[in-house]
């Protein structure tokens, strides 16, 4: 008898519309992947910081946004959230170790991108053009959390 070892690295990618649901469906879809594949402890983490990307996008962009989900191997998880704005925010268009201050008190946004460099284990960004030349390229921002570290952050 022949066993077969289900592989550890998969991506799914969902496109969402413009639409101020989308970050619901993309909780969704984050929830059933990450239980599908046996990854419960990181579960809320990505969950929360996948609707912080996805809720960004739909507020700063005028278009659809692209969720990727990818399995590194080894129970590492890396999230990208594109859409058509080029402005990359901070903490993503700054290095990994150089914090951004907290929202002001009162503030009523600002706490999300907060969260993800409290909670995730890395992030990043690119930017892909302006959309003059290139219709629309956009950004991406992406986050990294894995298997060692359930809650999150630095290790």
């Amino acid at each position: 008898m022949v066993t077969v070892a289900l592989p550890d690295t998969w991506v799914y990618a969902l496109r969402l519309p413009h639409d101020p649901r989308a970050a619901r469906v993309a909780r969704t879809t984050v929830r059933a992947a990450l239980k599908g594949h046996g990854m419960a402890e990181v579960l809320d983490v990505v969950e929360l910081l996948t609707s912080e990307l996805v809720t960004n996008a739909y507020r700063h962009a005028k278009g659809p946004a692209s969720l990727r989900l990818t399995a590194l191997g080894e129970g590492r998880l890396r999230v990208g959230v594109w859409d058509s704005h080029p402005h990359i925010p901070a903490p993503f268009a700054r290095p990994p170790g150089d914090r951004v201050p907290p929202a002001p008190m009162g503030a009523v946004s600002g706490r999300g991108l907060l969260l993800v460099q409290e909670l995730a284990d890395s992030w990043g960004g690119w930017s892909l053009g302006d959309g003059l030349l290139d219709r629309g390229a956009g950004k991406l921002l992406w986050f990294e959390v894995g298997r060692g570290n359930p809650c999150g952050g630095k290790r």
